[in-house]
């Protein structure tokens, strides 16, 4: 509280300063700053108390928030203010328009004399508490890991068959099945009912989300919902759901809402759709540009091979166009004459050879001739034979009576021995 002292003198008119508010007189005012200090002094006194109103008003400047609270039910606003010290306790995505309920204290601007009021808290009403509670567990979520993007399973480039998720006979079912069948005719779907808003909303979907996971011919699963305000979004933002799509085998596309609905399941999805018609779009390539695509791929695969080929024959001309390729009979004929000259060699070589052969065969031949026993038979010889097939070589073997016989070049016989015959007889 600030003091002021008076310093006059009986009779004098007192400072401004000097005069408390409650004896300030035309003779003896008191000053602006005596005035505003004497307001803070007071306004000072007054607890934190938690007003309602509607954000009409939100400005940040070097970190603090200058806004104004419009009373719901009428005109009457507030000035507010949110230091930067107490930002981090305010909700991130509060902004103008915004339904919320704040704690604050008076306070009062000596200098400028501006009354406002300083935040201490402030929170959502209503829908704002929900949403509150869904950041939390989207910050939990998000520290599990459910958001990371490693765990997004890649789509398939043509699913076999589309699982769809949504309201029975609703828009986005139509769109889905138009857009998709517009971009290709064959596509196949498999939907399932389930409620979209209100108590049933989550278990319907589950079971649904569970069929369609299960289903071997299902390569995609699709939960699409046209727009809505965020109350009734709140079933896709469900925390069973949410893990139940982390969860499922099967790619999943969330299409819920319009571009600035943002519920849990578009951030645990594999695919992030803005609404059910982007997700048609998405799910299944377009026929035509598949065949532009194809249609381009073959131009230059034949542009390609045209040109590996006229690059081929044009080497082939070049080898041709050489004089050795060009006029190659020189080369034969002088390669035949070798050819013929080395024939004519080997030939007589295996001729000489072959004579020398002849030659030694037939001396070998005569040597055997002249070495052979039926030769020397042939000349008048006789070969002399005791029992067993013995030779005899001595005559004294051949005792007088001894059989012999005779081996003669024509046939052979028997003779018997009458003794040795002496060599002077």
């Amino acid at each position: 509280m600030t003091v002021f002292e008076a310093t006059t003198g009986q009779g004098e008119t007192p400072p401004a300063d000097s005069v408390a508010p409650r004896d300030s007189t035309a003779d003896a005012p008191t000053s602006v700053t005596r005035l505003n200090a004497t307001i803070r002094d007071f306004i000072a006194r007054w607890n934190t108390v938690w007003v309602e109103g509607e954000i009409t008003s939100w400005n940040v400047r070097a970190g603090n928030v200058f806004a104004r609270l419009k009373d719901t039910r009428s005109d009457a606003q507030i000035s507010i203010r949110v230091w930067s010290s107490v930002r981090g306790r305010v909700p991130s995505d509060i902004g103008i328009g915004d339904h919320v309920v704040a704690a604050v204290k008076a306070d009062y601007f000596v200098k400028a004399g501006d009354f406002s009021f300083a935040v201490s808290a402030m929170k959502h009403v209503g829908l704002g508490d929900q949403l509150e509670r869904l950041e939390k567990l989207r910050t939990q979520l998000r520290q599990e890991g459910l958001f990371d993007s490693s765990r997004k399973k890649r789509l398939p480039f043509l699913p076999h068959v589309i699982g769809l998720i949504t309201g029975e006979r609703s828009d986005a079912e139509k769109d889905v099945h138009r857009n998709a069948e517009l971009r290709w005719p064959q596509v196949r779907f498999r939907t399932e009912y389930a409620a979209v808003q209100g108590d049933r909303c989550v278990p319907d979907t589950l079971a649904a989300l569970a069929r369609l996971d299960a289903d071997p011919e299902v390569d995609v699963i699709i939960i699409a919902r046209g727009g809505g305000d965020p109350q009734t979004l709140l079933g896709f933002s469900d925390e069973r759901l949410v893990r139940a799509v982390a969860a499922a085998s099967t790619p999943v596309v969330s299409a819920i809402g319009h571009e600035n609905d943002h519920p849990l399941l578009d951030d645990v999805a594999d695919l992030r759709a803005s609404t059910p018609t982007d997700a048609a779009k998405r799910v299944v390539p377009d026929v035509g540009e598949q065949r532009a695509l194809i249609a381009q791929l073959r131009s230059r695969a034949t542009t390609r091979l045209t040109q590996r080929l006229t690059h081929d024959i044009a080497q082939l001309e070049q080898l041709r166009s050489r004089p050795v390729l060009r006029s190659p009979a020189p080369i034969i004929d002088a390669r035949a004459q070798e050819i013929w000259l080395l024939l004519g060699r080997g030939r007589d070589t295996v001729n000489r050879q072959l004579d020398d052969a002849g030659r030694r065969t037939g001396e070998l031949r005569a040597s055997l001739r002249a070495l052979s026993p039926a030769a020397t038979l042939a000349r008048g010889y006789a070969i002399a034979h005791l029992d067993g097939g013995v030779i005899l070589r001595d005559a004294a073997d051949a005792p007088a009576g001894s059989t012999l016989t005779i081996t003669l070049d024509r046939g052979s016989l028997t003779a018997r021995s009458e003794g040795e015959i002496a060599e002077d007889a």
